[in-house]
């Protein structure tokens, strides 16, 4: 008997050497802006650990209303540091680090002859359709509207002009323009429904590699905006989930958002205990707060945005 219980013990201890422990697959909901930067992180990530990764790019707001109530998933990269802090302050995930920048840039067809100098006049021009994402609910949005609250400042007045004639570029879109250089395309393009359109910097590289003719713009230092990207661990996270966003804050990671043209992180509070997110949340979510308030405005009457294109 104890010859069979120690020729079994070995048996085990074989086992046990010779099976690898099993990598589960990791889930990652990532902002529309990122889907070919954090597609080649994941393959890289898949290549080098043998850990496989299942994405899903949307909206940043969308992806984190859908956390909100109860969708699972180990990562999550957002367009702005406000989502992703909203699943920090639900106790649904861990920190928010700022993985990435993105400067706001204008782009157009090339009729509208955009110039970095003309560009104010030409957003203020009736006849030429001014184009942004929703906002709200896409941080795209939000920065668009940003851009308008600083056209504000330089004079009284431009922000209710803009914001009347902006052009919300939203809905579904056919199968292959869905990538965030092809739906810059198809609005300017394809359907044209607007002439310009305020965009991230690498989704505007990514849309010119499809249409050259596309003309992409810095704004004026008066009007720019810079786009800062959070990442966060859900809770209940498998353990790949923390080593996936260690890998997409790694130089490997890193390098492969730059040849996308994002820019490297700002540091943000590393303590987000309550003094930490009340920093943050200056930084983060004032943007957001003043957008709602806008929001509800235009509903009873005020302000609003008009030609919206319904989903």
């Amino acid at each position: 008997m104890k010859k069979q219980l120690f020729a079994f013990s070995l048996i085990a201890c074989a086992v046990n050497v010779t099976i690898p422990t099993q990598a589960f697959a990791v889930t990652l909901y990532a902002a529309g802006s990122l889907r070919g930067a954090l597609s080649e992180v994941a393959s890289g990530f898949t290549q080098e650990f043998g850990i496989p990764v299942t994405t899903e790019f949307a909206s940043s707001g969308s992806l984190k209303d859908r956390l909100l109530a109860g969708e699972k998933a180990d990562v999550f990269a957002s367009a702005d540091l406000g989502n992703a802090l909203a699943l920090y302050q639900n106790n649904i995930s861990g920190e928010v680090k700022n993985f990435a920048t993105n400067p706001i840039y204008a782009i157009a067809t090339p009729e509208v002859s955009l110039t970095t100098e003309n560009l104010l006049d030409k957003f203020l021009n009736p006849d030429i359709k001014l184009g942004i994402s929703r906002p709200v609910s896409d941080p795209l949005g939000d920065y668009g509207v940003e851009v308008f609250r600083k056209a504000e400042a330089i004079a009284p007045g431009r922000f209710a002009s803009l914001n009347a004639k902006a052009v919300i570029l939203s809905g579904t879109l056919p199968p292959n323009r869905n990538s965030p250089g092809g739906s810059i395309v198809y609005y300017l393009q394809d359907i044209n429904k607007a002439d310009i359109y305020l965009v991230y910097y690498t989704s505007a590289l990514s849309a010119q590699q499809i249409s050259p003719s596309l003309e992409i713009v810095e704004l004026p230092d008066s009007l720019k905006v810079q786009a800062d990207y959070g990442l966060t661990v859900l809770k209940g996270a498998s353990p790949e989930g923390s080593q996936l966003a260690n890998y997409i804050l790694s130089p490997t990671g890193q390098q492969i958002l730059a040849k996308y043209g994002f820019g490297s992180p700002r540091s943000i509070p590393e303590s987000q205990g309550v003094g930490g997110i009340l920093l943050a949340f200056c930084v983060a979510f004032a943007l957001q707060r003043k957008l709602a308030k806008t929001q509800v405005g235009d509903a009873c009457g005020g302000l609003h945005l008009r030609n919206l294109v319904s989903k």
